[in-house]
């Protein structure tokens, strides 16, 4: 087995990404504070051609240093906008036809690897605060929760790593 060398990748240039068909799904950020879980987000949103972040509240936005260092670029080709709120955002989310759910532990939340998202749908993903977690509000107003098991002690991820999953797991379902 031999390591790729990047000219053999075939990378889509940023230009070809913003035409390419994405992963019909919306990442949306409630108050993530730090900048290199918003750059890490941003490069795994290009990875799998997610739609679109919604970057919210205190989430800070690009053009930033720190969210360049983990994004490597990803901050130019993945489509964003910033909302004051992610209520805002799953508001208008909803209006636009989205299933949003917020990723949380929560009664009644859906374990994510029995979740199977449905081909022809629009999703959104809301993404919580480092320390607090997604909004009360904000899960009230999603059409459910959903969940990563986890088996350890703190039963609590790095919010870029649950964001990897998550989109992974849309991906996988959707379209690899």
């Amino acid at each position: 087995m031999r390591k790729l060398r990047t000219i053999e990748m075939k990378r889509l240039t940023v230009e070809e990404f913003r035409e390419a068909d994405k992963l019909p799904l919306v990442v949306v950020l409630d108050d993530v504070r730090s900048m290199y879980n918003v750059g890490s987000v941003f490069r795994t949103c290009d990875a799998f051609r997610v739609e679109k972040i919604c970057l919210c509240g205190i989430t800070s936005t690009p053009p930033h240093a720190e969210i360049h260092k983990t994004a490597l670029g990803a901050e130019d080709s993945v489509s964003w906008q910033y909302c004051n709120t992610a209520l805002e955002a799953v508001r208008e989310l909803k209006k636009q036809g989205y299933t949003v759910f917020s990723v949380e532990q929560a009664e009644g939340s859906t374990s994510l690897p029995s979740f199977v998202p449905e081909k022809g749908r629009k999703y959104a993903v809301v993404m919580g605060n480092e320390v607090k977690g997604v909004h009360q509000e904000v899960i009230d107003e999603s059409n459910g929760c959903l969940e990563i098991p986890q088996l350890g002690v703190k039963h609590s991820m790095n919010v870029s790593v649950t964001t990897g999953i998550i989109i992974y797991h849309f991906a996988r379902e959707l379209v690899l």
